[in-house]
């Protein structure tokens, strides 16, 4: 079946960088969206980037000019380069995956995890001030 595995999660600074992966496999669909999502302990589940298989994007206001979705498709991977992390960065970060037409990936703006049928198991990021 589908599996999602996330790395590149530790502790870094307030102002640093983190960059996440994704690596996905037997996720065969040619038209998909990806999206990256977190959640901080007592908050709600937060969608913070998403990508279609067309390389169009959306973020979440918050990550806005700070993080960078993208994908390798020849590696079957997703990324998330996190920069200027912040206090407001700290969570377990999940990628997830659906198949969809890539239309309907970005025009809502940030990915609601309801649409979402694969996801991994997460990765931890904390910042420090």
């Amino acid at each position: 079946q589908v599996q999602l595995v996330e790395s590149g999660g530790g502790s870094v600074q307030a102002g640093g960088s983190l960059r996440l992966s994704c690596a996905a496999s037997k996720f065969t669909y040619s038209s998909y969206c990806m999206g990256w999502f977190r959640q901080a302990p007592g908050k709600e589940l937060e969608g913070v980037a998403v990508i279609a298989s067309d390389g169009s994007t959306s973020y979440a206001d918050s990550v806005k000019g700070r993080f960078t979705i993208s994908q390798d498709v020849a590696k079957n991977t997703l990324y998330l380069q996190m920069n200027s992390l912040n206090p407001e960065d700290p969570a377990m970060y999940y990628c997830a995956a659906r198949a969809a037409r890539s239309w309907s990936c970005c025009y809502a703006g940030p990915p609601q995890g309801a649409d979402f049928g694969y996801w991994g198991q997460g990765t931890q990021v904390t910042v420090s001030s």
